[in-house]
């Protein structure tokens, strides 16, 4: 091989790393210009807060409501007695599921301002015959509150549930260790009554009396030992020192 073809083959190498590297700029500039576009979509989008739910009502009926108000992205309703657990796709349609408040993104701030203010307080309306005729909407707009804030919020609140469900677990565990052990310890007190009961009985009845040893004692040492002690004549005294 010549120096020509090593220069051609190295001008191929080249020339498919610049294809290469422009193709992927290219896919970073597409994907940031997604991103800026999502951003500023999200920007625009404003999300109002429903306190209180209405029985008998899901996503579908309040985005059909709300719907005619403007468009909707997206709707998340807090199931009765779990505030951060998502509902599943079958719970979602269920009449029997209540929800205690609930979340709704327009596509734009200023819908969703102009239906929060319009709304609060008034009747839900609609069919006579549906359940929640009568109620009221108690919606608010959640002003610089983005969707991504509702969906942190939920992560931390089940954080937190789950933490507080593992202090409770623990400490019903340790209450259940410890009253096993004392069950365990009165069986056992339990256990050794039964014996000595069994033993006394098996005596009574084969009429053996119980055997009780006596030791000697020695005397005790009198108290006043000078008193105790024998004392010698006068006589004896003059004999053994030889006194007049």
């Amino acid at each position: 091989m010549n120096s020509s073809e090593e220069e051609k083959e190295v001008a191929e190498i080249d020339a498919t790393e610049i294809t290469s590297n422009g193709e992927n700029a290219k896919v970073k500039k597409t994907k940031k210009k997604k991103k800026r576009v999502a951003s500023k979509g999200a920007e625009k989008r404003g999300v109002c807060y429903l306190s209180r739910i209405p029985p008998h009502m899901d996503h579908v009926k309040l985005r059909h409501i709300l719907s005619q108000f403007g468009d909707i992205q997206r709707i998340f309703l807090s199931p009765q007695g779990s505030a951060t657990q998502v509902p599943s796709k079958r719970s979602r349609g269920s009449r029997d599921q209540e929800y205690a408040e609930g979340w709704v993104e327009f596509g734009d701030k200023r819908v969703a301002k102009r239906v929060a203010s319009m709304l609060n307080g008034e009747q839900i309306g609609g069919r006579k015959r549906s359940s929640f005729y009568y109620d009221l909407w108690n919606i608010k707009y959640l002003s610089k509150f983005k969707w991504d804030d509702l969906t942190e919020e939920l992560a931390f609140k089940k954080a937190i549930r789950e933490q507080k469900l593992a202090v409770e677990l623990s400490a019903a565990k340790r209450e259940r260790d410890f009253y096993l052990s004392r069950v365990d310890q009165s069986r056992a007190l339990n256990a050794i009554e039964e014996r000595l009961k069994k033993k006394q009985k098996i005596e009574q009845d084969s009429g053996v009396a119980k055997v009780i040893r006596h030791f000697p004692q020695t005397k005790p040492i009198a108290a006043d030992a000078k008193k105790s002690k024998p004392e010698l004549s006068d006589d004896v005294l003059d004999a053994v020192f030889g006194g007049s």
